[in-house]
């Protein structure tokens, strides 16, 4: 079983990376199930999806993850991302954009909205595990990439790289072209490709 959360602000793309990761389990002939919490989304509200895999005939009995039992969380915000890691299992994963847009509740919460750093609460949380702590440098990917629509999909592919988990950047290749809108297709697989050669660069340089 392999337990995923996707967390972030509507319009950020949420659901649709849900679809995609869903969509490349389902490529390799996995089990799937979703559920999104999506409430005030196209308000700047947070958003929630919960993506349970499994492979070698095991079922998936319920949509919802647990609390402390998801595998990977990955934040497209990192206040999100602060507020979703009740959901991280023991040995579980976390990969945060470092740029931040505050949903609408903490907008309207000025207490909330002068608060610490969330980049500082989650070096602070993971500090004991600092390797469990993925920030990916998301302006910067964005900026190779030409667009910020790509942002869901450079999270993924960022979260792929560096999770331990049975799928890889082919997958969410073919997941795009299953999925996205034809008009979008190139953009994102540019993405990807922007995100491996990233990786790869960091590889040649450690």
């Amino acid at each position: 079983m392999l337990d995923v959360l996707l967390t972030g602000v509507g319009g950020q793309g949420t659901v649709l990376a849900a679809k995609l990761l869903a969509q490349a389990a389902e490529g390799r002939g996995w089990a799937v199930r979703t559920a999104e919490t999506i409430g005030m989304a196209q308000r700047g509200g947070n958003v929630v999806s919960h993506v349970r895999m499994a492979s070698a005939g095991q079922r998936v009995s319920s949509p919802l993850l647990p609390r402390g039992s998801a595998d990977l969380i990955v934040a497209f915000e990192p206040i999100e991302a602060a507020r979703t890691l009740v959901y991280l299992g023991p040995h579980g994963v976390l990969v945060s954009a470092r740029s931040s847009i505050q949903p609408l509740a903490v907008a309207l919460d000025r207490r909330a909205a002068v608060a610490s750093n969330p980049l500082d609460m989650l070096q602070t949380a993971f500090g004991q595990c600092p390797q469990r702590l993925v920030l990916v440098d998301d302006e910067r990917l964005l900026q190779r990439v030409g667009s910020r629509k790509a942002l869901n999909v450079v999270l993924l592919a960022c979260a792929l790289a560096h999770a331990d988990v049975p799928l890889g950047l082919d997958d969410l290749r073919q997941a795009v072209r299953a999925c996205v809108r034809p008009r979008f297709v190139d953009m994102n697989l540019h993405a990807i490709d922007v995100v491996e050669e990233s990786q790869a660069a960091l590889r040649g340089g450690s």
